[in-house]
């Protein structure tokens, strides 16, 4: 008789067949969202490929998604960490600590010889994506690091940054950073897999001190070579530091264990537990009752407990594309040849847009690409394509975006903008009389209420995922479906389940849930799109009541290129404001780029000359970035490491007196310094910028700080 085990976890099916004391065969799957198909797939590979019987061999399950599929199969359900520990016991009697990495969880236990036999502590993390296999990839992804090269990416040797793994939402705030800086890709890795073996560490050991013999379990620890060096690194030094006694005959890197069958050791749990007890191993009913649930009983399911779909049929998608799907006016073909152009970019967290405008204001030629991760590498992209287009005679240049500051100096910006002005001036431009403009971009969410042509009212979102566009990106691509395709697919769905408002993470949480009870990728897909209203004007802009925004509202940001997105915020803010008029931004992706030229070209015409450096020094620029103990600030305890980002430019001084010494014919950008101190590097220089700071402080006076000291003397 055969004895199965199954592992359906949160992005992987995996199965054994045991027979004998021997494993007969394996299998591993990712799901992709669907458990139940791929469980399927793999129930009907095992018949085939094992010879696995219905009613003669037996079956058990383990998983985050077992509770639904095992009864469908005859099975019981093992709860994940009593098979890993099963396991453990049986394969590994001398190990004390075991730590398993999955895709959307975590777990420690720590085995403790007493009289009474081995005890067993469990720590599980599994309501944040921080520091599991999905928050590794997600970054790698955003990196544009493949998956092989993300295999082979070492940790020793790198320079590490910090990067919080306490959320995962945060984490990419600080990955986002650090690409600005100028890191390498290679040491963000390495700095991440720092943070994942720190929060398993220091939130899942509970304070216990893993002692060796040490087992690493789970896809990321087996795949990752970067972090199986992490933990060597980590583990030696804590026992070091602990005093933990070590076999004389071993090197601590030979106490730490990546089994080559790591990824199923839930599986082979099922099977010893099953072992151990014949009541847990009951007979294998067949694929029949699954395969009919697929076909039939989830939708009957999803029909009791499911929304409307998205799309509210056909006749209202039909008059929705015709409002809102038409095509943006355009660009003019023909660039002005005999007077200057004015040209913005919006150097964005996910993205890079530029835009040129003629003298009349008009959009005579527009670039819009996807972020390579380097603002100097984007600057070189996206002027080549501007002069490509025509663009030459530039009479003023603007810049906003997330790397404005790194940039303005090296390209030569004229205005450096503030995204809120940037897009304030753009969305005015068009819509005169506009209430309320949302702009949603990449990484987060502005919301600006107007009166009489001027902001009284400003909120923004930057800590969190949930309603901006890199969330729905993240899930478009864990789904394998192309961006721009991201509508039709939501406008698909039939239904769609309802999900929660608020936090990234949360939010994860519940589409994997949502996932086990059989909803298909184009339906929450379309939820995702039909739940970001709320996040933007609920949640994100503390609204509860939306008729005090106004009544013309405009809608901005590369997130709302999107038309399943702008159908939802037109079903929200209508259904909320009776009279409502929404408006999409002719240039949506684009506006903050043309506020910028805007303000550029104000700048222009009251006869101030352009510090454009030329088109060939852009497309020649060369750069050396720095990260190290000599570039770390000492102004204050928080002791940043900044990055030094070395450009060359025609007429630079060079810094000879520096500790990263820089050569005439280079300057010098710094990054990576949480306050305007961080910018020097010398006392002379602070003592100057410190003048600085009080000057502004004196201009600029604190009111909050000045009503409590009123208040409080």
């Amino acid at each position: 008789m055969k004895i199965a085990g199954i592992d359906i976890g949160s992005t992987t099916v995996k199965g054994i067949v045991f027979e004998n004391g021997k494993v007969l065969w394996e299998s591993y799957w990712r799901h992709n969202t669907r458990q139940a198909e791929k469980t399927l797939e793999l129930l009907e590979q095992m018949e085939s490929e094992a010879a696995f019987q219905p009613q003669q061999d037996q079956i058990v399950f383990t998983g985050s998604g077992a509770e639904l599929i095992a009864p469908l199969a005859g099975g019981k359900v093992v709860q994940e960490v009593v098979a890993v520990a099963a396991a453990v016991d049986a394969l590994h009697p001398n190990v004390r600590f075991v730590s398993e990495i999955g895709g959307e969880d975590m777990k420690t236990l720590f085995f403790t010889e007493s009289e009474a036999g081995k005890s067993k502590q469990v720590y599980m993390q599994s309501a944040c994506s921080g520091g599991t296999g999905t928050f590794i990839e997600k970054s790698a992804r955003k990196l544009k690091v493949s998956s092989e090269r993300l295999c082979a990416l070492p940790y020793m040797g790198k320079t590490l940054h910090r990067i919080s793994a306490k959320c995962g939402i945060f984490a990419e705030t600080d990955a986002n950073s650090l690409v600005k800086a100028g890191v390498p890709e290679d040491e963000i890795i390495a700095s991440l897999f720092e943070a994942v073996v720190h929060q398993n560490l220091a939130t899942l050991t509970k304070g216990n001190t893993p002692i060796p013999e040490v087992l690493l379990l789970g896809g990321p620890n087996m795949f990752f070579k970067g972090l199986q060096e992490a933990w060597v690194a980590h583990l030696t030094k804590l026992w070091a530091e602990r005093g933990v006694e070590l076999p004389a005959d071993k090197a601590p890197e030979d106490l730490i264990t990546v089994p080559k069958d790591a990824l199923y050791y839930a599986c082979r749990g099922c099977v010893e537990v099953a072992l151990a007890d014949p009541e847990t191993a009951q007979n294998y009913t067949g694929t029949e009752k699954l395969r009919w649930w697929i076909e039939e009983g989830q939708h009957e399911a999803k029909s009791k407990e499911g929304a409307t779909a998205l799309a509210g049929g056909a006749p209202e998608l039909k008059s929705f594309k015709e409002r809102y799907g038409k095509p943006s006016p355009g660009v003019v073909a023909s660039v002005p040849t005999n007077g200057p152009v004015f040209v913005g970019c919006d150097f964005g967290s996910t993205t890079v847009k530029a835009v040129a405008l003629d003298g009349d204001a008009n959009v005579v030629a527009s670039c819009y690409r996807p972020s390579d991760g380097n603002p100097i590498e984007d600057a070189r992209a996206i002027f080549g394509a501007l002069h490509q287009a025509g663009v030459s005679n530039v009479g003023g240049l603007g810049v906003t975006g997330y790397g404005k500051d790194l940039l303005k100096d090296i390209i030569g910006a004229d205005v450096p903008v503030v995204e809120t002005v940037a897009h304030a001036t753009a969305a005015l431009h068009f819509v005169p009389d506009a209430d309320a403009i949302c702009d949603v971009g990449g990484c987060d969410v502005k919301i600006m209420l107007l009166r009489q042509n001027t902001v009284s009212d400003f909120r923004l979102n930057s800590q969190c995922s949930s309603g901006n566009g890199a969330f729905l990106q993240g899930v478009a691509e864990r789904y394998d479906i192309p961006l721009n395709d991201y509508a039709e697919t939501a406008f698909s769905a039939k239904q769609m389940p309802a999900l929660m408002m608020g936090c990234g993470v949360f939010l994860q949480s519940d589409i994997v849930n949502q996932q086990r009870k059989g909803w298909s990728a184009e339906e929450i897909m379309a939820s995702l799109a039909s739940v970001l209203p709320l996040n933007v004007w609920v949640y994100a802009g503390q609204f509860q009541n939306l008729k005090a925004a106004g009544k013309k509202f405009v809608l901005q940001g590369g997130t709302h290129r999107n038309l399943a997105v702008v159908k939802a915020q037109v079903d929200f803010i209508e259904s909320r404001v009776p009279g409502a008029k929404v408006i999409v931004h002719p240039y949506s992706g684009e506006a903050g780029a043309i506020g910028a030229a805007l303000l550029a070209k104000e700048h222009g015409e009251a006869g101030l000359p352009t510090q454009f450096r030329g088109w060939d020094t852009i497309e020649g620029l060369t750069y050396v970035s720095t990260t190290n103990d000599k570039t770390t600030c000492r102004w204050c305890t928080m002791n940043c490491k900044r990055a030094f980002i070395d450009v060359e430019l025609p007429d630079a001084l060079g810094r000879s007196d520096s500790a990263v010494p820089l050569a005439p014919g280079w300057a010098r950008v710094i990054t990576g310094n949480s306050c305007p101190k961080g910018l020097v590097e010398d006392k002379a220089a602070l003592r100057s910028k410190l003048t600085q700071m009080e000057d502004a402080k004196h201009d600029a006076p604190d009111i909050s700080e000045t009503v409590r000291e009123t208040a409080f003397r």
